[in-house]
């Protein structure tokens, strides 16, 4: 920005005040730019006759002489050359882009330099940085050497003196003007993606088959460089952001504030690419997907562009011969069914029963008792097999309990005789309806 003239002797914002106090600031000094091509022009040449001759400032009669050569080339026949290049010469001192260095006043010629304004306006024009995998990949190793560097610095700072020239000072002005360097450049290729998009445009408006392999091929290369270099800033900004941390975090055990702050703006300025790199890869994809599917859904099909000039010549005749979109409503079909009235089946109920009975006394039986007494009876009559000994027990059982019964009868022998059996052990009847296996019941092995 330049200022109206006279307001050199304000007052300059401080860059990192309050916004609301520069705009303030910005709206007091009544802050205007207004060149035209003429003095654009002049200033381009300037710049490049400064680069290459390697100089800082250039004489009254020599930036004459250039404006004279500018008007000779941009407005060509123009009269009184000399007196344009006198009055430019004074508009671009009052627009801030020109700035007399020797301080002699009105005693002699006067002699100029660029002013920092005038040099970006001329590399915005002039300058087609555009960020590429190899800058990218050369600003970003020389910016992990220096954070290194820095990080070394803070490790042996014994002083506020050694703080300043090792940390506050590289950070705000070696590495800053890195960041900014790649700012630039991505400002660049921003660029440089908006005349991609317009090229593509261009190529589909003016041959629309033809342009396919076209437009195909610049969305790839594109698309290449932006995943390229998406690829080295997530992989380089962990880095940077590690490196600041550490640096930070000495800062903040020796005390030194301003250290600290120095690190989390280089952070924030970090952070601020590396989101911008995401960003320019989600937004380039969604234009990727749109071109593909234009090129698919309208150009392949309509090569010769039939149905879309047809399209553009209705809606142009439209106020002329309007047409209309008309729908032949069909009723919908009804089909007809018997109509039988609702009969409500009552549900499948059974009546409640009640689970749990009460308790019933029941005198305790000497069954166990009395069978012992009859197994006994039986063994010392002499029966020497189980069916035996059975069959005599049954004998003084009720019917109904027999089968209960041969299974305590068979443990009462087992416990108080010895009784053998063969490998084979036959099966024998002992009631109607009860059967055993035959155990034999020796002599000796009768237990008292």
């Amino acid at each position: 920005m330049s200022g109206a003239p006279g307001s050199n002797e304000r007052s300059s914002p401080q860059v990192g005040s309050d916004p609301n106090t520069l705009i303030a600031s910005l709206a007091r000094d009544s802050v205007t730019l207004d060149l035209g091509t003429y003095h654009l022009c002049c200033l381009a040449g300037l710049h490049l006759r400064a680069n290459r001759a390697t100089i800082a400032s250039f004489g009254d009669e020599e930036i004459v002489d250039l404006f004279e050569q500018v008007c000779d080339i941009v407005e060509p026949g123009a009269d009184n050359p000399r007196k344009r290049a006198t009055h430019a010469i004074q508009r671009l001192r009052d627009q801030r882009m020109l700035v007399r260095v020797d301080g002699a006043g009105v005693a002699r010629a006067g002699e100029y330099a660029m002013t920092r304004l005038a040099a970006a306006v001329v590399e915005s024009y002039l300058n087609d940085e555009v960020l590429t995998r190899e800058s990218l990949t050369l600003l970003t190793r020389t910016l992990l050497a220096h954070l290194a560097e820095v990080k070394a610095a803070a490790a042996r700072a014994d002083s506020r003196q050694a703080w300043t020239d090792g940390v506050i000072g590289p950070l705000n002005v070696t590495i800053g003007e890195l960041i900014h360097g790649i700012d630039r450049r991505r400002r660049g290729l921003d660029a440089s993606q908006e005349q991609v998009q317009a090229e593509i445009a261009g190529l589909i408006k003016a041959d629309w088959f033809r342009a396919v392999d076209e437009a195909q091929s610049l969305l790839d290369v594109t698309t290449a460089t932006l995943h390229e270099l998406n690829e080295v800033l997530l992989r380089d900004t962990h880095h940077f952001v590690a490196l600041l941390q550490e640096v930070q975090d000495l800062a903040e055990a020796a005390g030194m504030r301003e250290a600290q702050e120095a690190c989390q703006q280089v952070i924030e300025h970090v952070d601020g690419i590396a989101n911008w790199g995401d960003a320019r890869q989600r937004t380039w994809s969604a234009y990727y997907q749109y071109v593909h599917r234009y090129l698919r859904d309208v150009v392949r099909l309509d090569p010769d562009r039939a149905l879309s000039q047809r399209l553009r010549d209705q809606l142009a005749a439209w106020t002329r011969h309007p047409f209309h979109l008309r729908l032949a409503r069909s009723p919908s079909l009804r089909l007809l069914r018997d109509v039988s009235a609702r009969v409500d089946r009552p549900a499948v109920t059974r009546e409640r029963a009640e689970r749990e009975h009460p308790p019933v006394d029941v005198a305790i039986g000497s069954d166990e008792v009395d069978l012992e007494a009859l197994v006994r009876r039986a063994l010392g009559d002499g029966a020497s097999t189980l069916a035996e000994v059975t069959s005599a027990v049954l004998a003084h059982v009720p019917v109904d309990q027999h089968f209960r019964s041969t299974g305590r009868v068979a443990a009462l022998v087992a416990r108080l005789a010895r009784p053998s059996g063969e490998r084979e052990r036959p099966w024998v009847a002992v009631a109607d309806a009860i059967e055993i296996e035959q155990w034999a019941i020796p002599a000796q092995g009768r237990r008292a």
